[in-house]
């Protein structure tokens, strides 16, 4: 009887260090794990990186250093861990080979996220869709078009895309065309396109707008008409300007021509 409580006794004293040092490393490292998790996402906040990566990272540095601090409790119970490791890593290159397109999202929505090339509320064109932006996430990121429609475009597109972004530097210039006959005078036609952008408020004083003939066309003196806005007001002032112009320059006694051909007929014989 003694030998067996002798035995019981050793296996208490040499498991039950065991035991308590495993738990001990899990605790700590518990412990370790959000103490670093917190660290980096002060440092991220404080670098100004966006919160849906601050939160993605936050999670990310967390459960794989909790990985470790599990293998490293269960060696110290004795499983043999070696075989656990090569599991993990082999699940974790499948998962990496089936997933690749997501993770070059990623790796793309990381990028955006970082160097922020626009902002929600941005209006963008890029991907092969324009429109406003509503939601920059990890994987993909959504517009809203001009007609309310919502388009997800994935991050990797992007990336590889151009980005025109038209918001960033708060003033876009509006480019209109106004054709007029070849037998108006131009400084009239001018004057005309000159005093209907001076009555829109909405146009910018600086800088100027520019008024000009661009082009001696086949049936037409085509003049530009460059104002510049900001980026909210850019479509109401190109459809207020097309149409006030129009009237404008008929009031004027401008004429806005018709494609035309001169034909000219021979008599062969």
């Amino acid at each position: 009887m003694e030998e067996v409580f002798s035995k019981i006794y050793e296996y208490l004293v040499t498991y039950g260090f065991n035991l308590l040092a495993a738990v001990l490393i899990f605790i700590v490292g518990r412990w370790v794990a959000s103490l670093v998790t917190t660290i980096i996402e002060g440092v991220m906040k404080k670098a100004g990186v966006e919160q849906t990566l601050v939160s993605f990272m936050h999670h990310i540095v967390f459960f794989g250093m909790m990985v470790f601090v599990i293998i490293a409790s269960l060696n110290k119970l004795g499983v043999q861990t070696a075989s656990i490791i090569a599991v993990l890593g082999a699940a974790g290159l499948a998962v990496g080979l089936a997933l690749q397109g997501s993770l070059a999202n990623f790796a793309a929505g990381v990028m955006l996220i970082i160097f922020k090339p626009f902002k929600v509320g941005d209006f963008v064109k890029t991907g092969g869709a324009e429109g406003i932006v509503l939601e920059i996430q990890i994987f993909n990121t959504a517009l809203k078009t001009l007609d309310n429609s919502r388009v997800i475009i994935p991050n990797s597109k992007i990336t590889e895309d151009k980005i025109i972004n038209y918001s960033i530097l708060k003033k876009r210039r509006v480019d209109l065309v106004f054709g007029i006959s070849y037998d108006d005078d131009i400084a009239t036609a001018k004057a005309a396109l000159q005093d209907v952008v001076k009555k829109d408020k909405r146009i910018l004083a600086n800088p100027q707008p520019t008024i000009a003939v661009a082009e001696l066309g086949d049936s037409s003196v085509n003049l530009v008409c460059r104002p510049w806005v900001k980026p909210a007001d850019y479509w109401d002032v190109y459809f207020d300007v097309t149409e006030k112009g129009k009237i404008e320059l008929e009031k004027k006694g401008c004429t806005i021509p018709f494609p035309q051909r001169d034909v000219h007929m021979y008599n062969t014989k």
